[in-house]
C-alpha cells in the first residue's frame, strides 16, 4: 500500500534492503531517513519494471507474430533489468542520492534525450 513507511516508521525499520512491491510504499522524508541508516531502498518504478517490460516483449510479440521462448524472455528480461539496476546504482553513487533519485535523474535524462534526437512528438 502507498505511504506505509513514513517518518515515523522508518527510524523503527531494522532492514539493510527494501524492495518496494506497491507504488509508493515509502513516503520522501522516509527515503531519507533510511538513506541516513544506510538502507539501501529499491524504489517501485525499478523493482516493478520487470512486469512493464515483460508486457512489452507481449506487445512486439503479438505486433510482429514472432514469438520467444521463456528462456529467452528471461535472458532478455535479465539484461534490461541489470543494466538498469547499474546504472541507477552508479548515478546513485556519483550524485551521493537516494536511488529513487538517480531513478529520476536517468529517465527525465533519456527522456531530454530522445526529445533532443527526436524534436517533439508528433
Amino acid at each position: 500500500m502507498e505511504k506505509q513507511i513514513t517518518a515515523e516508521t522508518a527510524p523503527l525499520i531494522k532492514a539493510r534492503i527494501i524492495v518496494e512491491g506497491a507504488n509508493g510504499p515509502t513516503t520522501p522524508a522516509a527515503d531519507d531517513l533510511l538513506r541516513e541508516k544506510g538502507i539501501i531502498v529499491v524504489p517501485d518504478v525499478l523493482a516493478n519494471a520487470g512486469g512493464v517490460t515483460v508486457s512489452y516483449f507481449e506487445w512486439v510479440q503479438d505486433f510482429s507474430s514472432f514469438f520467444w521462448t521463456e528462456a529467452e524472455i528471461n535472458k532478455r528480461l535479465e539484461k534490461i533489468m541489470v543494466d538498469a539496476f547499474g546504472s541507477i546504482w552508479q548515478v546513485a553513487t556519483d550524485n551521493n542520492v537516494t536511488m529513487r533519485t538517480a531513478t529520476y535523474i536517468v529517465s527525465c535524462t533519456r527522456v531530454l534525450e530522445a526529445r533532443a534526437l527526436r524534436g517533439l512528438y508528433p
